[in-house]
């Protein structure tokens, strides 16, 4: 959680801490709320950038190992995602890559991907079901994509306030999870792998850009009420 306190503000006291504390509780209130929602704004558009709020890039996440070719056709039941019977799934070629297996799924005629833990049978192949090319399949290109795009959504990213303090932060599992690259702590990729150390990447924090846009927020909501005065 990064905290804003009406104690501790830092420069925002020097400049603004008399006025804060003449404000009526209700109208300190309103100003940390602007305050919570600028922080948060900040805090999303530095996770875009993928960097710590000392201007670092994050750590690069791990690459996943090189899958396993499958040198034959494999056949089996998969359940079909609903309440009714499993499918039956003909894969030529195929590669395994950690708990998934993906391959060229011939009766839906594309690339498909199935977890071990779900197969309900293996099937025996029959002669005329193999292909002279299992086990050639390429390793499909994945586009690298900027890590937590979810959890620097609004929804899922919090910010809220009383009359003494802003903040932002997270609730429930994914505030577990934020906290595991906070500190870089050990943690399992998955329910059956071992666990790994993961990357410091401080997902809250407060750099100089934000306590100018909070500093600034502050500002212009006391001039507004000047104004109205």
């Amino acid at each position: 959680m990064v905290d804003i306190g009406a104690d501790d503000l830092g420069e925002l006291e020097r400049f603004a801490g008399g006025i804060l504390a003449s404000m009526q509780p209700a109208e300190r209130r309103s100003l940390f709320r602007k305050v919570a929602r600028t922080l948060r704004t900040g805090q999303q558009k530095r996770i875009a950038r993928q960097e710590n709020p000392d201007g670092s890039r994050f750590a690069p996440r791990r690459r996943g190992k090189d899958p396993v070719p499958g040198g034959y056709a494999v056949k089996f039941l998969y359940p079909s995602g609903g309440s009714g019977e499993p499918r039956l799934v003909l894969m030529h070629s195929w590669v395994r890559q950690g708990a998934l297996l993906t391959g060229y799924d011939v009766r839906a005629g594309g690339l498909r991907s199935f977890e071990w833990r779900k197969v309900v049978r293996w099937l025996p192949v029959g002669e005329g079901e193999q292909n002279k090319g299992a086990g050639r399949i390429r390793r499909p290109t994945i586009r690298q994509r900027a890590m937590f795009r979810r959890i620097r959504r609004s929804g899922v990213m919090l910010a809220n306030a009383s009359d003494q303090e802003a903040w932002v932060g997270f609730a429930g599992r994914v505030a577990a999870v934020a906290r595991i690259h906070q500190l870089g702590l050990f943690d399992k990729p998955s329910a059956n792998a071992a666990e790994i150390r993961y990357a410091m990447r401080e997902l809250l924090g407060f750099s100089a850009q934000d306590r100018a846009m909070v500093l600034e927020a502050t500002i212009d909501h006391i001039l507004a009420g000047a104004d109205d005065a």
